[in-house]
C-alpha cells in the first residue's frame, strides 16, 4: 500500500505537470461513482458527514480525439467539486472548446465561472426506464431517448455525446478492482482511492496503446513522443513528490 501511495503520488505530480497547454477541440465530461470504507447505507452514525467515507465520484474529463483524459478530481457529487473540476480543467486548455456534459445541474453554474462565455457547451439529457427489481438491478436500465440542450454558444449538434468518456468509464471498472460494482477489493481510505485512480491515468495517457489510435493518447495528444514502459512509469518514484491534487 506505501508503494502504491508513492507512486500514485508521483503519477500526479507527473501528469499535472505535463498536461498543461492542450490544444484539444472537444471534450467530455463525466462522473462515474464507487466507494469508500462502506456505501452510504452502511456509514456507522458516529462517522456521517466525514469526508472520504461511503460514496465517492470521479470527475473525469476526456478528449475524444485523442482519448486522452486531461484531468480528473476524487470527490463528491456536489456544486462545489464541480467547480473545481471545471477550474482545473480550463486551466489546462488553450483554446476555445466543444464541451459535453451530462443534465447534472450544477455543471451550467461551474462552466461559467471556469470559461465565461469562451466556449460551446451543451448538455446531454439521458432519460431511462424503470429499473429492474432482479437479478439485473445491478446493470443500468435502458435508455429510452436522449435531449441535447444548448446552454453557451454554439456547439455542433452532431458532436454532442458523453460516448467516449462513458466508455473510459468502462475502462476504469474493469482495469481497477476497487471500482468494480460487486467487490471486496473496494478502497478503505480515500488516499488509496486516489492513488489507484492517478495511477490508471498514467498508465492510460502514456503506456497503453489505444486499439483505435495505434498508438497512446499522450502520443496523440503530442505530449509523448513513444511509447511509455512500465519501468519509466516506476522511474517517476525518482522524482522528488510533492501533492498536485486540486485544492
Amino acid at each position: 500500500m506505501r508503494l502504491l501511495d508513492d507512486i500514485g503520488a508521483a503519477c500526479d505530480v507527473y501528469q499535472g505537470g505535463a498536461l498543461r497547454d492542450l490544444n484539444c477541440k472537444r471534450i467530455e465530461c463525466d462522473e462515474i461513482w464507487s466507494f469508500v470504507g462502506c456505501k452510504a447505507k452502511n456509514i456507522p452514525e458516529n462517522r456521517q458527514g466525514e469526508r472520504g467515507i461511503g460514496d465517492v465520484y470521479t470527475w473525469v474529463a476526456l478528449d475524444p480525439d485523442s482519448k486522452l483524459v486531461v484531468t480528473w478530481r476524487v470527490g463528491e457529487r456536489s456544486a462545489e467539486d464541480a467547480e473545481r473540476f471545471m477550474a482545473d480543467l480550463a486551466r489546462r486548455l488553450t483554446g476555445r472548446i466543444q464541451l459535453t456534459t451530462d443534465g447534472y445541474s450544477p455543471y451550467v453554474a461551474a462552466v461559467y465561472l471556469a470559461f465565461g462565455k469562451n466556449i460551446d457547451f451543451a448538455q446531454l439529457v439521458k432519460k431511462y426506464g424503470a429499473s429492474a427489481d432482479d437479478e439485473r438491478r445491478y446493470s443500468p436500465p435502458d435508455m429510452v431517448k436522449s435531449e441535447t440542450h444548448v446552454v453557451l454558444g454554439d456547439p455542433d449538434r452532431r458532436k454532442v455525446s458523453t460516448s467516449h468518456v462513458e466508455r473510459q468509464n468502462l475502462t476504469m471498472r474493469m482495469k481497477m478492482r476497487r471500482m468494480t460494482r460487486l467487490t471486496n477489493g473496494f478502497s478503505k481510505k480515500i488516499d488509496g482511492l486516489e492513488s489507484a485512480v492517478a495511477l490508471h491515468f498514467m498508465h492510460y495517457n502514456f503506456c497503453r496503446v489505444h486499439q483505435t489510435l495505434r498508438t497512446t493518447p499522450a502520443m496523440a495528444a503530442g505530449i509523448a513522443n513513444h511509447v511509455w514502459s512500465i519501468d519509466e512509469l516506476v522511474g517517476l518514484l525518482r522524482r522528488p513528490v510533492q501533492s498536485n491534487k486540486a485544492a
